[in-house]
């Protein structure tokens, strides 16, 4: 631990959590803003359940992991494909759960609302959000583990920067001291996010 912390006062080792840090959370928004409406078509309607479950169920059991030289080739070698594999994995897990929360609503407090004049705006806002809220953070935790798989993968492909790419260069140098450290730091990194999201939830959802 005390090298840990001797290197994490070093400008190089900052750089790359800086780097892994800005492609993580990249990943989850370009996960999150795409799920939502498609979590909610999907749970909310019968045509939009119908067409969009299939390619959920069939596109969330692929591995996205495979597609990573194709993504390479049409996106580059910059962040791009990085945030891009990230997003496209964790959207899958987000989408469907946002589904399942929204089918779960009661139809009946629907039509209450409807009746009272509520518009299409104030259903969402004063329904089916906060009922659906719970269920995206929760989405967001547990995805949370697959995102930091794939990130250290991709930076460990054509990367000059992040921690995945520190952790197999110390490695490859036979450095172990950092490259010990750099698996502590990417730890402690996903640990962060996770009590950051734990409490976005405590105070987004004060009645769970």
């Amino acid at each position: 631990m005390k090298h840990t912390w001797q290197l994490w006062q070093e400008q190089e080792l900052l750089r790359h959590i800086q780097a892994s840090c800005g492609r993580l959370l990249l990943g989850l928004c370009g996960a999150l803003l795409p799920a939502v409406p498609v979590g909610l078509l999907a749970g909310r309607t019968r045509r939009g359940n119908a067409i969009l479950s299939p390619f959920l169920y069939l596109f969330y059991s692929l591995p996205k992991i495979i597609f990573l030289p194709l993504i390479l080739m049409a996106m580059g070698l910059g962040n791009a494909p990085k945030i891009f594999l990230i997003s496209c994995t964790v959207f899958f897990h987000i989408a469907i759960v946002i589904r399942d929360a929204a089918r779960a609503i009661d139809p009946m407090q629907v039509a209450i609302l409807r009746s009272l004049g509520a518009t299409p705006g104030q259903t969402f806002r004063h329904l089916l959000w906060p009922a659906c809220l719970p269920a995206i953070l929760t989405a967001l935790r547990t995805g949370l583990g697959i995102a930091l798989a794939l990130l250290f993968i991709t930076e460990t492909f054509a990367s000059y920067s992040g921690l995945g790419y520190f952790i197999m260069n110390a490695m490859e140098t036979r450095n172990y001291e950092d490259m010990y450290a750099a698996i502590i730091t990417l730890g402690l990194l996903g640990i962060g996010f996770y009590i950051l999201l734990d409490r976005i939830e405590r105070k987004a959802c004060p009645w769970k």
